[in-house]
Formats: structure tokens, sequence, C-alpha cells
């Protein structure tokens, strides 16, 4: 037996130590691939570590949460996982969940400070607060900037908007909490493709009218990451965040800053080689997120460089009159433990910026003081922010509209802008209850998301009579789940268009248990005799497990085949093996991930009656030993 189970364990260990090497150089869509399937050989702690790890990386919070769940159930799970858990279902409006795993972090870990352990508890309850009682605003997702890949951090020039995006190389964004690239020995890192998505750079670009977006015309002299860039009022001179890379490269895996550069247009329109930052430290910290003030006299901006009271804080420096940039001042008012990002400056001298360590809903959260340094700081609400990130706001002072970006479910890519406006008095709205579906009792905690088709999401906790209720635009297309742990998701589709003012929607929603490990029988799975292609009627009940993996993407099952016990024992378990292998390269083909999915033959070895070899038995019995099921193994 020890001799059988060797390959499967020698392969597994390969493929762990090949996954180690892709998540040390950031490559984490590739580590994540090779994780699930050494996971997938052997279940092991570390292999659960590192899938819940990348998939936060890539900000995949849903599977993130999925992945710590399974650590800290394992033996020798360390008790941050049981933290990251608690972030991860923060991150997902599961704030309910959330402080329970928080309470549970902190009985086991006694060295939290009460400031810490306040800031934690009363973020998932305020969200809740904040969730019930949504800003009145509109938030539209501003599809001409967007793509299907991330596009953020706009500022407004020349009756158009400057934005971040990484479209052109077909990429996704960086989480810009981590140094931007990562590399190996002494190799350059490659100039069209950025290690930690597996994709390229980010740049800037211009959006004017009617016409597509075109790279901003300033030359950057990198190949890779630059964004995002403020403009003085004139729109002479802007400041932009760039990656560049020492000439000299020490033969270890690096992290490379990020710096700030300058450009001013002269009067044929062209802009000027970029001047650095005189507080750049390459191989020291990182400064970005620059925002120069309209007369171009203070410049804001985000940096880890020592002296911070957390990752980043936002930075400040004056112009001198000599025209120099003075002292560096921490603009301490603002900064907390966590990250501070994302500074901006109306004109009315109202204070905007991102963070992740004051109490908020998950991730970077905007905030807004009406007078530095006079006034409190203010979380600006649902649906403004999220448990996502949120980040990057702005106004634009033609229009009168605000400008936000967010990585929030619903967008077009990773990161979208999203415009900001008030809206009227609402005069539809939707309400119902989430039940369980096999005792008909209503659900307290889950979340409800109702979500605009191709628009933002709005989500709400159900109270402890499983209720809910949103305010709904007219002449809209709406979806709507219901999710909760350890049951399957419910989706559902209406619409207002054509209803009258005042009209009440009335929708309830149904979810399911999610049962681990057993057998869940496909109803109407035949094959021809002795074979084992999927037919047209087997085909359409396969579809139904496609969509319930669709709709619940954390899962992952085993799909067994059963023969009855007729014909030879080896021959059944060979023609099960077939049969389940067929159904399951059947939903593969679907654009079911593998990873999620794996076949396994049973033959005749476990019947559900006595029809055993040599017992005589009816036709109707033997067809109910010939079934195919499938088992959750994970969610």
């Amino acid at each position: 037996m020890l001799l059988l189970s060797l390959p499967r364990f020698a392969e597994a260990q390969y493929v762990l130590k090949e996954a180690d090497q892709q998540f040390e150089l950031f490559n984490y869509n590739k580590a994540i691939d090779l994780y699930e399937q050494a996971y997938k050989k052997k279940a092991t702690l570390h292999a659960a570590e590192r899938l819940a790890e990348s998939y936060q990386f890539i900000r995949n919070y849903f599977q993130a949460e999925n992945w710590y769940a399974i650590a800290v159930e394992m033996p020798e799970s360390k008790t941050e996982n049981i933290l990251n858990y608690a972030r991860m279902l923060q991150q997902n409006a599961k704030y309910h969940e959330a402080k329970v795993q928080y309470l549970n972090y902190f009985e086991k870990n006694k060295s939290i400070s009460a400031a810490l352990q306040n800031n934690l508890i009363s973020s998932c309850d305020s969200a809740l607060i904040w969730m019930k009682n949504p800003k009145q605003v509109i938030l539209d997702n501003q599809i001409a900037l967007n793509s299907s890949q991330s596009d953020w951090g706009s500022f407004p020039y020349q009756n158009g908007i400057v934005f971040t995006s990484d479209r052109e190389n077909n990429i996704q964004a960086v989480n810009l909490k981590k140094p931007f690239l990562k590399f190996d020995g002494n190799r350059l890192p490659n100039k069209k493709i950025y290690g930690w998505t597996g994709n390229g750079y980010l740049k800037l670009y211009l959006k004017q009218g009617t016409d597509s977006a075109m790279v901003f015309p300033v030359i950057a002299n990198t190949n890779y990451h630059v964004g995002a860039a403020s403009f003085t009022a004139d729109g002479n001179t802007m400041y932009f965040t760039l990656t560049g890379i020492p000439e000299e490269i020490k033969n270890k895996t690096n992290t490379i800053n990020i710096e700030i550069y300058s450009s001013t247009k002269d009067a044929s329109g062209k802009w000027a080689e970029p001047k650095p930052f005189v507080y750049n430290r390459l191989n020291e910290y990182s400064v970005g997120d620059p925002y120069i003030s309209r007369d171009g006299a203070r410049l804001y901006f985000a940096s880890d460089m020592p002296g911070t009271l957390g990752g980043t804080d936002i930075f400040y420096v004056d112009k001198t009159a000599t025209g120099d940039w003075g002292a560096v001042i921490n603009f301490k008012e603002v900064n907390s433990t966590g990250n501070e990002r994302t500074p901006y400056v109306d004109d009315k001298g109202c204070f905007y910026f991102s963070s992740d360590g004051r109490i908020g809903m998950g991730g970077l959260d905007i905030y807004q003081m009406a007078k530095p340094g006079k006034s409190q700081i203010q979380n600006m609400g649902y649906p403004i922010n999220t448990p996502q990130d949120d980040f990057a706001f702005n106004l634009d002072s033609g229009t009168g509209l605000a400008y936000l970006s967010s990585n929030r479910p619903g967008g077009l890519g990773s990161d979208d802008i999203y415009s900001l406006d008030s809206r009227s008095i609402f005069a539809l709205k939707l309400a119902g209850k989430v039940y369980d579906k096999n005792t008909n009792l209503p659900i307290a905690n889950a979340v409800v998301t109702v979500s605009k088709v191709n628009g933002p999401s709005l989500k709400m906790a159900t109270d402890a009579a499983g209720t809910f209720s949103f305010d709904l635009d007219g002449q809209t297309d709406y979806s709507l789940s219901a999710e909760k742990t350890n049951y399957s998701a419910h989706l559902s589709n209406f619409t207002t268009k054509g209803m009258t003012l005042s009209t009440i929607i009335n929708k309830d929603l149904f979810i399911e248990p999610l049962a681990l490990a057993s057998a869940i029988q496909i109803e109407k799975i035949y094959y021809d005799f002795d074979k084992w292609d999927i037919r047209p009627d087997a085909a359409v009940e396969l579809d139904k497990l496609i969509k319930i993996m669709m709709d619940n993407p954390n899962i992952s099952i085993e799909l067994g085949s059963h023969t009855d016990s007729r014909g030879r024992d080896l021959y059944n378990q060979s023609l099960s093996q077939k049969r389940a292998q067929s159904a399951v390269e059947y939903i593969i083909s679907k654009g079911i991930n593998s990873n999620r999915i794996s076949a396994k033959g049973y033959g005749e070895t476990q019947l559900l009656n006595e029809c055993a070899n040599g017992i005589k038995c009816s036709e109707q019995s033997h067809q109910k030993n010939r079934r195919t099921e499938f088992k959750i193994i994970k969610q």
C-alpha cells in the first residue's frame, strides 16, 4: 500500500514546490492553479494557507474566505488565520460572522490592544447600520471609461478625464498596498507581463468627449507602471507615479519602490522630460498617490517613509519662496496605524482620503475632513463605501460630478471608475425575506445583494426575521441574490421597467444548506449500453449541476458514477470511471475550472439495495444502483 501511494505523494510534493516558487515571485495566478492541484492530491495546511493568501492578493475575497475557513479548521493552524478569515468575511459583507471570528481571535491572542479591538468590532457594527441607512446618492459605472481590466484614479483635465488603466496589455490591477514588482536573481522583470497577475502594466489614459481613450502623451521613460496623475488648475503641470528599475540589480529577489515625477507642458503643448520628486528614495521607500494643489503650491502624497504611523501615511510639502519644495510634513490628523491613500482637496478646502485603519466597512474606505485640522473626520458611508476597496475620490467642478474608484462587485473589471450624484426621492421599493429552503424558517444575517444589470450593487444583512428592503430606480433591470456561509446561493432577476411610482416589489428568496460529503443524486443521467459518452438528455441534467457550480463559485465537487452488479466487477469499475470522467469533461468544457471537479468511478461497490452478485432482482431494482451522484468536497 505504501508503494502504491508514493507516486501520488511525490507528485503532490513536486507540484507544491513549483507552487511555492511562483508564490515567492508574486505570480499568484500561476501559484493558485498549482496549489489547487497539490491540495487536490494531498490536503495540507500549507497549501490551504497559500491558496487563501494568493486569492487575497488578487482580491478574490470569496475564494480567500473559503480557503481561510478551511485553514482555520485544520490541525496546527496558526491563530493569525482566524484574523485573516475574519477580514475576508468582512470584505464579503458577512459582518455578523466576521465579528464572531474577531472575538474568537481576541480570545486566543491576548496581546491585541483595546483600541484595535474596538476598531474592528465597531467597524462591523457601523457597517451594518450604514447598509440599512444608505446615502441618497446615485452611483453610475462610467462605461465610457471602464474596460474589462482595471481602471481607476480619474482626474479632470481639459474637458476630459485622465485615468489609470492596464487595458492595453489586457492586465489586471495591482494591489498598491504591496511593492509593485518582485523578480528573481539578476533578471530584469518582463517588460510586458506583470508577475503579480500574469498580465501587463498600468498606463495613463486620456478620454475627451466621444473620442476613444488614448494613452496620455507624457514620456514616462519606463516600461513598467505609470499612474495615477493630478494637475494644477491651468493644466500645465502634472505629477504622477511611476515604477523605474535600478540599473544594477543585486543577485537576489528584489522589490522595487515607486516614485513621483512631474512634467510641465510648453507653449506648443508638448510635455517636458519628467523630473524626479526631490524626496524620491528608490532604494529606501515608496512615494506615490500625488495630489498637487490647484495653485501648485502644495503637494500631498502617500509614503511608507520612516516616521509613518502605519503602513503608508499621507504627507505634504509646500513650495518655498525660492520655488523649491520645503520640509516633508506628516499629516498626522488623518493618519492611522493602517494605510492612508489617495489624498484630494476640493475647491472649498474639504480634504478627502482613503484609509483601511479607521472604523469602516472593510478594505479602503473614503473619508472627509471638512476643514483640515479643525473638524472631525467622517466616513462617507454606504454605498459610497463598500466592504471592498473604495478610493481616489475627486470632484469635477465643470460637471459637478464626483468620482471614485472601487473594486466592488458588479463592475466591468477589477477596479472601475464610478460617478456620484445626489438622487431624487425614492418611489419604488423592494421588500422580502430569506428562508431556509428545507425548513421554510427565516434566516437572519444572510447577505442580500440587489444589482443593476451592468451596474453597481447594494447589500444588506437580513434582520432576525429574515427581512430585507431596498430603494430602487425606475426603468432598470436588476438581479437579486442571497448568500450565507454553508448555504447555496439563490439568484433571481426582476425589472422596474413599466412600473408606476409607489410600487412595492415583493421578492422572497430560498437558500438551501450545503451538506459537505453527502451524496446528491443527479436525476435522469443515462448512458447507452456499454458506452460512456454524454447523451443530450444527460447533458440537460448536467447543465443544472453546472449552474449550481457557477452560482456557488466556492464549492468543489466529486462526481461519482455507479453501476449495478451485473457484469464483471473490474469491468464495472472501469466503465463507471469512464462515465464519471466523461461527465466531468463535459462540465469542464462549459467553463468550470478543472481544479474544482474530479471524477470517481465506484463500479458496483456502493449498492443501494440487496441486488449484489448472484441475487435475482427486477430491472427497476438494478436501475436504482445505476446512478450518477455528486458530493461537495470543499465549500
